[in-house]
């Protein structure tokens, strides 16, 4: 499956931001999706999980109530809706696909088959 992430930008802090992220190639509802993001200087962090059929979702802890991850699998897409941005939510969002499904959704980025491109989100004090 192929990936497009999109939706980012320069944003003020306190703004919001929808992510999207469009799949091809294969059959979309097959693939738990996640959003990742990696900061300057900084490893590759889990943000959010959503499963097949949207029945289960995943959040880091630190960031749930301003993260929100849905799927429409008609449009093949996933998206994450960011709130209140902050300066440390300034990152390269990734999505990814993890055929496997079980549960808890995992987490590891390596667990994940595979991966957009990203997409930049820099949030300005």
């Amino acid at each position: 499956v192929q990936l497009q992430a999109s939706g980012g930008g320069l944003v003020q802090a306190g703004g919001s931001l929808r992510l999207s992220c469009a799949a091809s190639g294969d059959i979309f509802s097959l693939y738990t999706m996640g959003w990742f993001r990696q900061g300057p200087g900084k490893e590759r962090e889990f943000v959010a999980a959503i499963s097949p059929f949207a029945s289960t979702s995943a959040y880091i802890n630190s960031m749930k109530g301003r993260f929100t991850i849905s799927r429409d699998n008609a449009k093949n897409t996933v998206y994450l809706q960011i709130n209140s941005l902050e300066p440390e939510d300034t990152a390269v969002y990734y999505c990814a696909a993890d055929l496997y499904y079980g549960l808890p959704l995992r987490r590891i980025p390596g667990e994940y088959d595979y991966w957009g491109q990203g997409t930049l989100v820099t949030v300005s004090s």
